[in-house]
């Protein structure tokens, strides 16, 4: 992949397209901020295995002195990763980064990730792209390095691929709920093949259970991103007919425990601001508070 550069509206140079031989610097990065960047390294880390050609997306990258100390994975989504401590090389990173997207169009369906980069990034793009959806500002990001502190459900289990009748329209009603329309697409759709990758992958749990005389899913989480040593747990759902009996917390506590044994030792997750609920339930488990994430949603 070419190394074209961004040049910001002021004159100055931007940023670049980075390829595969930045991958080892671009996770180097990542790892000042392992929680906060989960969702690129996981893309980074399938990228050394397959390329970045084959990874799904492009990435962006800002040096100071030649050092890669910022980057965005452009793809589905826009995740940018801006760990520096310096806030005028982060505004000149989130400047580049706006370049390269107004340069390319939107593509993705949100930007998201820590909240300073998140929001920083859209106030640039606010001017050239179109109007968002959405803008979840308040996330908190949440992490548990621990056992938990409540008893795990013993019927959560890793879903098999003869669970994916089950397991999809469980996903399909969770997202709906979350983001405001469906994403089903078909039998090979993009999500449809992203779930159906998440179970033969082992990173799918549920609770399957009778309801009104057939089989259903009563709780179900997945491990939506893994890397650096940090498992992101998305797509938390609990049936309606089932909701108001904890099993969020003693779901939850089953996924850390399977998690923290196998995949990863520190759990994470993010959760809107505003839904008490959940964070309520996930301090029960055990999970505390450690920064912040948003979401822009198109």
């Amino acid at each position: 992949m070419g190394a074209r550069r961004a040049t910001l509206l002021d004159g100055r140079p931007g940023g670049r397209t980075l390829g595969d031989h930045d991958l080892r610097a671009a996770l180097e990065v990542c790892a000042q901020d392992a929680v906060g960047s989960v969702l690129a390294a996981g893309r980074l880390e399938q990228a050394v295995v397959v390329g970045m050609r084959s990874a799904g997306g492009v990435l962006w990258g800002y040096e100071v002195d030649d050092e890669l100390v910022a980057l965005c994975w452009a793809g589905a989504n826009l995740v940018p990763v801006v760990p520096a401590d310096d806030p005028r090389v982060a505004a000149d990173a989130l400047d580049a980064f706006a370049a390269l997207a107004r340069d390319a169009g939107r593509r993705c369906s949100s930007i998201v990730g820590p909240a300073d980069a998140v929001l920083g990034l859209w106030e640039r793009l606010s001017r050239v792209w179109p109007r968002a959806r959405e803008i979840r500002g308040d996330q908190p990001s949440m992490v548990i390095d621990r056992a938990p502190l409540v008893a795990a459900d013993p019927e959560v289990r890793r879903s098999r691929p003869d669970d994916l009748d089950l397991v999809l329209p469980a996903c399909i009603s969770m997202f709906t709920e979350e983001v405001g329309y469906s994403p089903a697409s078909g039998p090979n759709g993009p999500y449809e093949m992203r779930v159906r990758g998440l179970v033969g992958q082992g990173r799918s749990f549920a609770r399957i259970e009778p309801v009104d005389g057939r089989r259903q899913v009563v709780f179900k989480a997945e491990l939506g991103a893994v890397a650096g040593g940090v498992a992101q747990v998305q797509g938390v759902w609990v049936t309606p007919a089932r909701r108001g009996l904890r099993l969020s917390e003693s779901g939850m506590a089953a996924v850390v425990e399977q998690t923290r044994s196998s995949v990863a030792p520190l759990v994470s997750l993010y959760v809107n601001g505003y839904n008490t609920r959940a964070i309520a339930a996930y301090e029960a488990v055990g999970f505390r508070r450690v920064g912040t994430y948003a979401t822009v949603l198109f």
